[in-house]
């Protein structure tokens, strides 16, 4: 160069180019701090999405949690995966379990002093250890998704299995679970950093170019309807609501609150892209078919049998991902987990409805739905036909089916009649126990 005087500047002037191009990355930023369930997946695959539409350099997931659902977690890591964008997992305080799935599927992985990440054995809702078939999935899946991302697969399967030695590692007999440094200096995460803040600092990511996660309303709505606990109390409210309608028809309000738990129970698995519209059409189908049995063709049981059937089909498939009944992309233990739920709130439902059965249209809450004012004989209040209460005792025969209502004859007169809840076949032998005014109560002969 001929001036050497102009070699300073220049040089000074590259070093702030390249700085400046350094710290012009951008992030989507985005907080995982609760058990692994259906709305932990949805504001995951919200966050890629967002991600992916501002075209972010990195997604920088935010992790606290003590795990979750087997199924959802699968779901979350294929979704890291195959996104195109680096993901970061930054565990603030714990990933366990369904967590560590989750974080060693990120790209890179980042630790706060204090924090704890493995301990991965699947286990069921009391902490007792499931299976071996459970263990050996979660094992082959914490290996492959190590392998992917270029981490140990044996310190993986040595979060599932405490049988696993790993040399230097873990030589206890322990489920291993690492601590901050433990996992830095085993290669499974990065560095440590006491904030999110420090971490976007080391990544030059430019704050200006850094878009968090923001819930609104209807996420939160959409996230509590998901709880699985939720959906096993509408569950029962719909089978409840269902049974007691046609243990007293005409009644409505257990149909509506039946209606209305169905209606909650779908909505957020349709707005999901769970709940398909043949699976709802299914357990449409299904109560149709119940009705069926009930009112229209009682005793034979098949359409019944089917209705049943076909309800808890719709209710199952509603919860897991498949294309009509395709279930290759739907996570291992995803079906039975969901029909697990379906026929528990079935069963609970039935206890519910067995202690509950005899004394719920006479309790003094269930009374204020419905009009207590009597209308009196003395009052002048009357729909009696003279000489019906001679009838008492009588025998006579149904001119109609009687499902549970329809028409008899005594004495060559014909009355509005009701049964007890049984099915009389046209031409069949009755007799009159009780007289309401305007119909009897009859049985069979």
């Amino acid at each position: 160069m001929k001036n050497p005087k102009l070699l300073f500047p220049i040089i000074f002037l590259l070093i702030g180019l390249t700085s400046f191009a350094q710290n012009d990355k951008s992030a989507y930023v985005f907080k995982l701090n609760e058990s692994i369930f259906p709305s932990a997946l949805r504001k995951v695959k919200r966050a890629v999405e967002n991600a992916e539409n501002m075209q972010a350099d990195y997604l920088v997931m935010e992790l606290n949690t003590y795990g979750g659902a087997v199924d959802v977690a699968d779901s979350i890591r294929n979704i890291f995966l195959t996104t195109p964008i680096p993901t970061i997992a930054y565990i603030n305080t714990n990933a366990a379990s369904a967590g560590a799935l989750i974080s060693i599927a990120c790209d890179s992985i980042y630790m706060a002093s204090g924090a704890q990440f493995g301990a991965a054995s699947v286990v069921n809702q009391q902490g007792e250890k499931m299976p071996e078939k459970y263990q050996s999935y979660m094992r082959a899946t914490m290996r492959s998704t190590a392998e992917r991302q270029g981490r140990k697969p044996e310190i993986a399967e040595a979060m599932v299995d405490e049988r696993i030695v790993v040399p230097g590692v873990v030589d206890s007999l322990s489920i291993l679970t690492f601590t901050t440094s433990e996992a830095i200096k085993y290669d499974y995460a990065e560095a440590q950093f006491d904030s999110v803040e420090d971490l976007m600092k080391h990544l030059q990511i430019d704050p200006a170019k850094t878009e968090h996660y923001a819930s609104s309303t209807l996420d939160n709505v959409i996230n509590f309807l998901l709880n699985p606990a939720f959906h096993g109390a509408l569950l029962m409210i719909m089978f409840a609501g269902v049974y007691f309608e046609l243990q007293s028809p005409g009644i409505g309000f257990p149909l509506l609150a039946a209606i209305i738990a169905a209606v909650l129970y779908f909505m957020p698995n349709y707005l999901e892209g769970l709940a398909a519209n043949w699976e709802i059409a299914l357990f449409v189908v299904g109560l149709i078919l119940l009705a069926l049995e009930v009112f229209v063709i009682p005793g034979t049981g098949i359409a019944g049998v089917l209705g049943i059937v076909a309800m808890v089909a719709g209710l199952t498939l509603s919860l897991v991902e498949n294309n009509f009944f395709d279930f290759t992309y739907t996570p291992s233990g995803a079906l039975s987990g969901a029909l697990m739920t379906v026929m528990l709130s079935f069963l609970l439902s039935i206890v519910l409805t067995f202690f509950l059965g005899g004394s719920l249209f006479n309790s003094p809450y269930f009374k204020k739905l419905s009009l207590e004012t009597e209308q009196k004989a003395e009052e002048g209040y009357t729909i009696k036909q003279e000489g019906t209460d001679l009838l008492l005792g009588h025998s006579g025969k149904a001119v109609t089916d009687l499902r549970i209502s329809g028409t008899i004859e005594v004495n060559n007169e014909r009355y509005d009649a009701i049964t007890n809840g049984e099915f009389i076949e046209k031409g069949t032998d009755i007799v009159v126990k009780e007289n309401r005014g305007n119909y009897f109560v009859v049985q069979k002969a």
